[in-house]
């Protein structure tokens, strides 16, 4: 029988601070208290305490993880929850020293993000035919996903309050409960339109809300409930294989899409990275890679020195 690991209170203190005095989201703190129990169970396992934990042994844990076949991600993760910890209980004096100052996480190889071509777009954006609710509410999602850049989190918490169709504008909620507002573009405008108008959502609305916010959601499911992440992500992925996309395809695929789009026609990077919500621009910067042309292109037309024609 496995013996459960029982995270230290100084573990439990640092969880805690993290959601109240950060904010941060169920997942993210889920996801820390999994690479903590991780880290605990190890120093069980090597008899170390917590307080006596020393800079190589938090090193000798990162080739645990490695040797176990982890991910790079993974790893990286693990050892910046880690890492964070330490500092915390360093800082609140929980813990004498911080032994994982000097250790960085392993880095982790960046892929570009996988979007859709502009055919690609055009022919997941054609499938979606016909006037009933389902359609409606379907063709509603791809374009705002599409055009607006949002995240499917962002799209299933919309509520109609949020929503100017009048002004082309939508108020979005994203990480770290930052708002932003983001503009409609015509397509992702019409197909709001024709989800909210008469046929649509109202048709899907049941006779009596089960909850309270589902009165106010945006996109509903067919039992008249608010949409939630996993409902929306199935939606994208069963018209990107009825399209013929190869793939699978995810909601996040559209996010880099219109980002990636924008940049193509010339956007500015400052632009996109407000529209996307991003709270550092280097995160909108792994975007620019998929656009090697354009960015051979703005080089050779505004560098003095770029032609070869040039006078020395």
């Amino acid at each position: 029988m496995t013996t459960a690991v029982v995270l230290p209170i100084e573990a439990e203190e640092y969880l805690t601070w993290l959601a109240t005095e950060k904010g941060r989201s169920t997942n993210t703190l889920t996801a820390y208290r999994r690479d903590l129990k991780g880290y605990g169970a190890w120093l069980d396992e090597q008899g170390i305490a917590l307080a006596d934990v020393r800079p190589a042994d938090v090193e000798a844990y990162v080739g645990v993880l490695r040797e176990a076949g982890k991910a790079p991600a993974s790893v990286a993760r693990a050892i910046v929850a880690v890492r964070s910890m330490h500092a915390f209980c360093a800082a609140e004096g929980l813990l004498p020293v911080d032994p994982a100052a000097d250790v960085e996480p392993p880095s982790v190889p960046r892929g570009l993000p996988k979007g859709l071509s502009e055919e690609e777009v055009g022919r997941l954006l054609a499938v979606v035919v016909g006037t009933d609710p389902v359609a409606r509410r379907d063709r509603a999602i791809l374009e705002v996903l599409y055009g607006t850049g949002i995240r499917i989190a962002e799209l299933v918490g919309l509520s109609l309050g949020e929503l100017d169709l009048d002004d082309a504008l939508v108020r979005v909620l994203g990480k770290g409960n930052k708002e932003r507002v983001i503009p409609l573009g015509r397509y992702a405008r019409e197909a709001l339109a024709d989800w909210l108008d008469t046929g649509g959502r109202p048709a899907m609305a049941p006779d009596r809300w089960a909850r309270r916010g589902d009165a106010e959601a945006v996109f509903l499911n067919q039992r008249g409930g608010r949409l939630t992440r996993q409902g929306a992500w199935w939606i994208v992925q069963e018209h990107g294989r009825r399209a013929g996309l190869d793939r699978e395809l995810s909601p996040h695929a559209l996010r880099h899409s219109c980002a990636t789009h924008m940049l193509d026609h010339g956007a500015d990077i400052r632009a996109v990275q407000e529209l996307l919500g991003h709270a550092s621009i280097s995160t909108t910067q792994v975007y620019t890679g998929v656009s090697v042309e354009r960015l051979f292109a703005a080089y050779r037309d505004a560098h003095p020195r770029a032609n070869a024609g040039v006078q020395r």
